[in-house]
């Protein structure tokens, strides 16, 4: 059975290459950046891909741009929507920011569309955003309203689905054997009249390899497999560097530079010295013995970096992308810069076959079951 998706904010493709794996044929995929359609157009030369913005769409649009006719029912719409209106890092503007006005419309569509099932991967600080963010200094002077409840904007969000049983889950792909302990929400929906529920495929690793699941996956489990003549990477400056010679090859962070003496760790520090929490990005190689941190969208932030755990220099594009679990020789345009970006925004590729996986086992299920009624 040919089953059909449709990919909103496809990005460089991580979702899709997933999906596709699994089993469903994108009919088309829609981005707002050039760039990145470029990467998408490059990869798969037959996929319809359309450079445009989201909020542009209607149902009607997409299925001319689709090549379907208006009988065919369309299984699968996904999407990995932006997510810094809930990212605790930035301002949580929520459903104000154009950006979270994205995901409303994600669901509006889906609403007009009907597909049989939908598929919305963000941060996890979506669950805990208000529709209306109150500075953590306010939140004391008096009872917060209804709308600045933590998690009202995720309920906001939920109301929109309709007709649909929503199933919701904070996963860690480590969990899943990518070798990155990176933390998103998921949020799959199944249409009423298909009268099933989904639920989350069962965790295959543990950080420990504990009752009958595998070990997670480590950097080193992907350095090993890695064949590359030439890394492109992004370099530190002679500050900077300086600093990192100094973290231990293997994994480390700016901890360890309490061995030269506390006076060298306030001087690498500088400002971030006297802030509080765990500081644990700062001056940063990432273990060899565990998997990687979330791969963000810059490996060099200073309060986020991700140091190669034995070279001097920040982990590559391609180091990246193996992480990621893209396919050899897979293309990325654009700057080193944007592709960095392209490839740490992306659903790591093993996690979106699990999941694409799981969802034709419930659709077929439930043909089987219809057909058993009819």
């Amino acid at each position: 059975m040919n089953r059909k998706a449709i990919s909103l904010f496809a990005g460089a493709g991580g979702l899709d290459i997933g999906i596709k794996r699994a089993g469903f044929e994108v009919k088309l995929a829609v981005e707002i950046e050039p760039t990145y359609c470029e990467t998408l157009q490059t990869n798969f030369p037959n996929l319809t891909v359309k450079q445009g913005n989201v909020m542009d769409y209607s149902g009607k649009r997409i299925y001319e741009e689709a090549g379907l006719s208006v009988n065919e029912e369309i299984d699968l719409f996904i999407g990995g929507s932006p997510c810094q209106s809930f990212s605790t890092a930035g301002k949580r503007q929520a459903f104000e920011d154009p950006r979270g006005q994205a995901m409303l419309k994600f669901a509006d569509l889906v609403q007009e569309v009907q597909p049989k099932v939908f598929l919305l991967e963000n941060v996890r600080g979506l669950l805990s955003s208000a529709l209306k963010h109150v500075p953590i200094s306010e939140r004391n002077e008096r009872p917060l309203e209804p709308d600045e409840q933590p998690g009202s904007a995720f309920k906001h969000l939920l109301k929109h689905f309709g007709n649909y049983e929503v199933s919701v889950s904070l996963i860690n792909a480590a969990d899943y054997g990518v070798a990155q302990t990176r933390e998103r929400v998921f949020i799959v929906g199944v249409r009423n009249d298909l009268n099933t529920k989904f639920s989350f495929p069962d965790a295959t690793y543990d950080k420990n390899g504990s009752s009958g699941k595998k070990k997670w996956r480590t950097v080193s489990d992907v350095l090993n497999e890695l064949d590359i003549k030439k890394h492109n990477h992004v370099n530190y400056s002679a500050d900077r560097l300086k600093w990192m010679k100094m973290i231990p090859q293997g994994g480390g962070n700016w901890r360890d530079l309490r061995n030269y003496g506390e006076h060298v760790v306030r001087e690498a520090m500088g400002g971030a010295y006297e802030s509080g929490g765990g500081k644990v990005g700062f001056f940063r190689r990432v273990d060899i013995h565990k998997p990687a941190p979330t791969l963000l969208t810059s490996p060099m932030q200073k309060s986020t970096n991700l140091g190669h755990p034995f070279e001097d220099r920040p982990l590559s594009i391609e180091e990246y992308m193996a992480i990621q679990e893209f396919p050899k020789g897979y293309y990325v345009a654009g700057t080193l810069a944007q592709q960095y970006t392209q490839v740490g925004n992306a659903v790591p590729v093993r996690l979106a076959q699990v999941l694409g996986e799981a969802i034709i086992e419930m659709l077929n299920k439930s043909s089987q079951e219809l057909y058993k009624i009819w």
